[in-house]
């Protein structure tokens, strides 16, 4: 008969003596002899001594299970698609909390312009944020600094024509009346609005047949695409970018990015685009023009007849057969469709262009400009910076405080109610300047490595051309002509 096994060897048993030898629990209580009060079944590394206590060195060794990810499956793919959220995780090395953010290099645009490498330049951001004013005004600029330079706006406002001194703008480009300055400089400058439905009717008669093309514009599922198709702006813009750079006229070509409600589209366009053509309705309504022998025809014909009786029921039959005639008549197309939108999907990436990110300073605009700094590096497309438009700086070196209790002092004693309106609304202007400067170290502390330019509100709009000299004077750190001598200029906050 074999010996008792000592109590506490088994699992679920009371802890008993421990046997010679490494421990075979957590812990140990001293006793008469070696014992273990431990958990059974769990082992330890370390000895016992003879007080029941575990030997100098001994160290306890628990298996961790791996980390979980928790993050839900809409937070990674939004992670992909868009980047993290402003401020709170940035892709680039963001300062730890406490230390002080540095202060980065200010966007200089003169040396961009100046830049004969740069080719391309892309206003970008949410709209209403300036980006048609900037963009002309970079293109001014850059004429009356000796370049050859056309800017391709997307804003129809009549206003813009008249800043550039042109009846109107056309889908095609208008040379700009120079100025002393860029006839002394020895530049040019081009101006056009993007005219969408003319653009896609162009890139269709030159990539079809006269007839084919006359056929695919005629449709009337065409009008209605080429119209109003999400993505259709943005992708026509990129195509005349294309044609712009490829004609090689101008040294630099200056693009007003398409209004839209995030600034991410102009991005996505392209890839849009690819997906709606190689999506499955897109398929089923080209199969027919796609089928090979007779006996394929007929096959794929009689699918298709099922397909078109059972979605004509949804749809109606009117736009289901316009859709499949401009599919078929489209179809050898689409091939040129996705080669033209990499090439200039590409030539976005390429190192003549530069990106220049522009935001107001509010949360929404700088939120947007925060997700596309973050595509921009995701997608390893050059940044120059980011332009912070219609700021207010303080103007006088008086604290908020100090400007309410005058203002207080001098309402009670009735004596100066104009100084004391005027003291209100500094301490207001400080109050908001000191919002707009919390908004931005926000964003330095998410991307500490971007160019920040800050371009002060104007109390006019811009409708002629010594307002866009000065709009590219206050881009480039200059002194605006029809302001104070006291105004602050463009500068680094």
């Amino acid at each position: 008969m074999s010996a008792a096994r000592p109590v506490g060897d088994r699992p679920g048993q009371r802890p008993g003596p421990c046997r010679p030898g490494p421990c075979r629990v957590t812990s140990c209580r001293p006793g008469s002899g070696p014992s273990c009060a431990g958990r059974p079944g769990r082992r330890n590394r370390g000895t016992c001594d003879a007080g029941g206590r575990r030997a100098a060195g001994s160290r306890q060794t628990r298996r961790r299970r791996p980390a979980v990810d928790r993050t839900s499956r809409a937070d990674r793919t939004r992670g992909r698609r868009r980047g993290p959220r402003w401020g709170l995780r940035a892709r680039r090395s963001a300062p730890q909390a406490g230390r002080a953010v540095s202060t980065p290099t200010p966007l200089d645009i003169d040396a961009l312009l100046d830049n004969r490498v740069t080719r391309v330049v892309v206003c970008c951001g949410a709209g209403g944020v300036g980006k048609t004013t900037t963009a002309a005004a970079l293109a001014l600029r850059a004429a009356e600094r000796g370049r050859s330079v056309v800017v391709l706006t997307i804003d129809p406002a009549r206003r813009l024509a008249q800043s550039l001194g042109l009846p109107e703008l056309t889908n095609n480009p208008r040379l700009v009346a120079p100025t002393a300055e860029i006839q002394a400089a020895g530049g040019q400058l081009h101006a056009m609005m993007l005219d969408m439905r003319r653009t896609f009717d162009e890139m269709v008669q030159a990539h079809a047949s006269p007839e084919r093309a006359a056929l695919i514009i005629a449709n009337p599922f065409y009008q209605a695409i080429s119209s109003s198709f999400s993505g259709t702006q943005e992708y026509m813009a990129m195509e005349k970018l294309g044609q712009l750079v490829a004609a090689r006229q101008w040294e630099l070509v200056v693009v007003d990015t398409p209004p839209s409600r995030s600034a991410l589209d102009f991005l996505d366009a392209p890839q849009r685009l690819s997906s709606f053509l190689d999506g499955r309705m897109i398929r089923l309504l080209s199969a027919p023009a796609r089928a090979g022998g007779r006996g394929v025809r007929r096959l794929v014909g009689a699918g298709f007849g099922l397909f078109t009786r059972a979605i004509s029921t949804i749809l109606g039959g009117q736009l289901l057969a316009d859709a499949s005639a401009f599919v078929q008549a489209f179809d050898t197309m689409f091939g040129g469709f996705r080669e033209r939108a990499t090439a200039t999907y590409e030539l976005l990436r390429a190192p003549g262009t530069e990106f220049v990110v522009i935001a107001t300073p509010e949360a929404d605009a700088v939120r947007e400009a925060a997700y596309f700094v973050d595509r921009l590096a995701t997608e390893s497309m050059p940044l120059a910076g980011l332009v912070l438009n219609r700021t207010h700086p303080v103007l006088a070196d008086l604290p908020a405080a100090q400007a309410e209790t005058v203002a207080e002092a001098l309402e009670r004693a009735c004596t100066a109610p104009m100084a004391a309106a005027v003291l209100r609304l500094h301490a207001d202007r400080v109050a908001l300047a000191g919002r707009e400067r919390r908004l931005l170290a926000r964003f330095r502390r998410a991307h500490p490595a971007v160019s920040v330019v800050a371009v002060p509100a104007l109390a006019a709009d811009v409708h002629d051309l010594p307002g866009l000299r000065d709009i590219g004077g206050l881009l480039a750190g200059e002194q605006a002509s029809h302001l104070d001598p006291g105004w602050p200029g463009a500068r680094i906050w």
